[in-house]
């Protein structure tokens, strides 16, 4: 069974606990299954490749790991981090909103 996830694809958020505490990122990906998030140059290390057709030099690439979901708060229009709720519009469908400013997240 897979839980409802407070973040998606795109949502711009706010790291609240770990070594990358503070930090502000867009969502690159989201793995419902492990409830981790890869967040834009946030929790970065350095893997070592050999070469190969896509790298012909090889050597050491950055790129970005993930990061537990319960360590993430969305960033409202505003630019506050809030907790997301969720509730029918006017057309009946399930929209995000702030829990801080009460606004609809796009």
């Amino acid at each position: 069974m897979v839980t409802k996830i407070h973040i998606k694809k795109g949502d711009t958020v706010r790291v609240i606990a770990g070594d990358e505490k503070g930090q502000e990122g867009k969502v690159l990906s989201v793995d419902k299954i492990k409830y981790r998030a890869l967040i834009e140059g946030v929790n970065m290390f350095s893997k070592h490749t050999k070469p190969n057709a896509k790298s012909p030099q090889g050597g050491i690439v950055k790129k970005e790991g993930s990061i537990h979901i319960s360590n993430l708060k969305l960033i409202d229009a505003a630019g506050n981090a809030t907790r997301v709720g969720r509730k029918r519009d006017e057309k009946n469908k399930i929209v995000r909103f702030s829990k801080k400013s009460g606004e609809v997240i796009k």
